[in-house]
């Protein structure tokens, strides 16, 4: 092919591509499942553009110089003789293989549409997500929790439990201590369990840019760690060498090569002619001349430990950013979870049923019967508006009163958000949301405010919190203190009832 005409198809392929895209962006689907498989294939699509484009590019630097070598040869030729010259070429690729079919570039980008009997092709997204999963609604920790459990000295949880712990590696809530995070067993399971959520990410989002997210994650646990607030894993800084080193005195003087302290100069001076100083000095010299201790000036090396544990704790880092951007799905987990535990094994199989027959409705087009709505599903008389239980279908008016979901809990603190329920109110209070709404108000310790939903009322009980803080709060440098004649030290209020009882 030319190069002229690989250019001229580039560019239709790109325009073919951009209407593509609009296609299906003008489409919205309301399954979980078509919108995932519409933003996966726009994905795909964005991929081939980068690597059309880029491939032009190419063609249009021409460091070979083809193309312009190819402008010369039409300019300076007859026109005709150089059409004919392809025709025949062509016409003999076609005479060598008459069988085989043209292209249609039209039809190349086509969006599918369900039901499509012309379209064999399964989902993108049918192979991408386990059952569990439910197309990226929950997350499937199975195999992490049974990994988690087979970790030495931890704490047993159950799978409800480790859901809600699974980011918190603080000892006492799920977390293992720091020495026995130092194994290649925590470590392949802190990597497994970064990489399914990450991976999980990317499958639930095809069309955000997660390498430039998990990079900005990176990058904030690089600063994190240099300013060593990292935590769990903070270490004492070690102090200076050389004069600034933190001194008993000021007349004492360290020694860099024994890494000692002298209380004089006269002591220092009589230690360095000492055979223990100068064999510690060689000893120093040669460290340093082998790259093992840094000479003055240079920073410390870093153990192997310390490098273990920084690998340890940016997979960590990394769990702990992919949960929080992933609060929804995680929230939506936990209540499925909950969910499927009290559903007997029937009820499991029937749910099961009930979502293949739905996604199955889905893929086919309705055959306009009045009693089927848009999405092939059976039209559901619901005009009390009661929640939909596992199977679809609304739940009994007796239980909607019986749970009092008809009542109406509003938090002003929330954003005057309205809670449909007394259990759906008080799970509010651990929610993000709430927490969120008093860490703007300025209040941190958000466990003494439960069941407080006014603005007021919460800013009112926070500023009595202060004061007492303040009032109950000893400053050591107001306490007065008194010396006997004999040198013993104490407060002023015991050295004069000593005084008065004449014990002084």
């Amino acid at each position: 092919m030319l190069m002229l005409e690989e250019q001229r198809n580039i560019h239709e392929d790109l325009e073919r591509l951009e209407q593509g895209i609009a296609d299906r962006i003008g489409d919205e689907p309301k399954h979980i499942r078509d919108r995932l498989n519409r933003d996966h294939e726009i994905s795909q699509l964005l991929d081939q553009i980068q690597a059309q484009s880029s491939r032009l590019i190419d063609i249009y630097q021409d460091e070979n110089g083809t193309r312009a070598q190819e402008i010369r040869q039409l300019g300076t030729s007859d026109a005709l003789d150089e059409f004919y010259k392809h025709l025949t070429e062509v016409r003999d690729h076609h005479a060598r293989y008459p069988n085989e079919p043209a292209e249609n570039s039209e039809q190349r980008y086509k969006s599918r549409r369900h039901g499509d009997e012309s379209d064999p092709l399964p989902s993108i997204v049918d192979s991408l997500f386990s059952g569990e999963e439910a197309y990226g609604r929950f997350f499937d920790l199975n195999a992490c929790h049974e990994s988690f459990l087979n970790l030495p000295n931890v704490k047993r949880l159950n799978y409800l439990q480790y859901l809600e712990f699974f980011d918190n590696f603080t000892v006492g809530y799920g977390g293992v201590k720091r020495a026995d995070k130092l194994t290649n067993q925590y470590f392949k399971y802190v990597g497994g369990l970064a990489e399914y959520l990450e991976s999980f990410l990317r499958r639930t989002r095809p069309l955000e840019d997660i390498d430039k997210v998990v990079t900005s994650f990176d990058e904030e646990f690089e600063k994190a760690w240099e300013r060593n607030e990292i935590s769990g894993w903070e270490v004492d800084k070690p102090a200076a060498t050389g004069s600034s080193k933190n001194l008993s005195s000021a007349e004492a003087i360290w020694c860099d090569d024994c890494e000692k302290e002298f209380k004089n100069e006269n002591v220092y001076k009589n230690h360095l002619t000492g055979r223990k100083h100068i064999k510690a000095a060689e000893q120093r010299k040669q460290r340093q001349e082998s790259g093992e201790e840094p000479s003055a000036g240079q920073p410390r090396a870093i153990s192997g430990s310390r490098l273990k544990e920084r690998a340890v704790a940016e997979r960590e880092f990394r769990i702990k950013r992919l949960a929080s951007a992933m609060s929804t799905e995680r929230s939506d987990t936990r209540v499925n979870v909950e969910r499927r535990q009290g559903m007997t094994e029937r009820e499991r199989q029937q749910e099961l049923d009930n979502l293949f027959m739905i996604s199955e409705a889905l893929r086919e087009p309705a055959e306009g019967g009045e009693e089927e709505d848009e999405d092939g599903e059976e039209k559901i008389y619901n005009p009390l508006k009661l929640p939909l239980a596992w199977d679809g279908k609304p739940i009994p008016f007796w239980l909607y009163r019986l749970h009092g979901l008809g009542v109406e809990f509003p938090c002003e603190i929330c954003g005057n958000f309205v809670y449909m329920g007394r259990r759906a109110f008080d799970k509010h209070f651990n929610e993000a949301r709430h927490v969120y709404g008093l860490k703007c108000l300025g209040i941190t310790n958000t466990t003494l405010f439960r069941d407080i939903t006014q603005i007021d009322e919460a800013m009112k009980l926070w500023e009595k919190m202060q004061k007492e803080k303040k009032r109950t709060k000893v400053d050591d440098g107001s306490v007065v203190q008194m010396e006997d004649g004999e040198g013993n030290v104490m407060p002023e209020k015991v050295y004069y009832d000593l005084q008065k009882q004449g014990l002084l």
